[in-house]
């Protein structure tokens, strides 16, 4: 029985892993977490096979959990779940630690099929995706400037791009207003536009985000 964990802040996403997951006679949900460190406090209090985690959770971010996870329980597959277009990001959080990555779009056998995988010792990522990567390390083609960002920076940067202001990602990351305006003003320095408008086109035009998160 493959145990899992589950972790997204959404109690109606919550719900429809876990109604996803029982369908399957080999899986079972041993717990759930909201946020990061609920993630933490569990893989280190209890038998968990795979963890299956949403990407934007409030408190310590996606990435910083991986790479905790990665140093302390290496050998624990966690599958990242996501609104936000693999095409950037999927790379980031495989480097940081995960075993795969799907958007929250991909449909509910492929869950399955993907907790399988990662269980199993392999990494998942769609067709397209790995298509990508290949091709991308063939050319060894330069860095964007968005790949110089810090894993903190590369977050603050996809919310705003997503429309959120400073005071609701400041609420979701647990930091003052002060500090968040600081990373976007870094953010903007070291990609080297003016302002949020053209950071947020950038991002658009790059599919750092979705076309409907980027706001008219």
């Amino acid at each position: 029985m493959i145990q899992v964990l589950i972790a997204d802040d959404h109690p109606i996403e919550r719900e429809g892993l876990k109604q996803v997951i029982a369908r399957d006679i080999d899986m079972t949900v041993v717990g759930e977490a909201i946020n990061g460190q609920e993630v933490l406090d569990k893989v280190y209090a209890q038998s968990v096979d795979v963890v299956v985690m949403d990407f934007a959770m409030p408190g310590r971010s996606c990435l910083d959990v991986l790479k905790e996870l990665k140093r302390d329980r290496p050998k624990l597959p966690v599958l990242i779940l996501s609104m936000y277009p693999e095409n950037e990001l999927a790379p980031r959080v495989l480097k940081a630690g995960a075993a795969g990555y799907m958007t929250k779009e991909s449909a509910p056998k492929e869950l399955v099929q993907a907790i399988r995988k990662i269980h199993r010792g392999g990494k998942y990522v769609s067709a397209a995706l790995a298509d990508k990567l290949v091709s991308n390390f063939a050319t060894n083609a330069n860095r964007m400037p968005h790949e110089e960002l810090s894993d903190r920076e590369y977050q603050v940067l996809i919310m705003i791009a997503s429309g959120k202001s400073m005071q609701d990602i400041a609420k979701e990351l647990v930091l003052s207003v002060k500090t968040v305006r600081t990373y976007r003003d870094r953010i903007l320095e070291k990609m080297q536009v003016a302002n949020v408008v053209e950071l947020t086109h950038y991002a658009l035009q790059h599919e750092l985000i979705g076309a409907r998160d980027g706001g008219s």
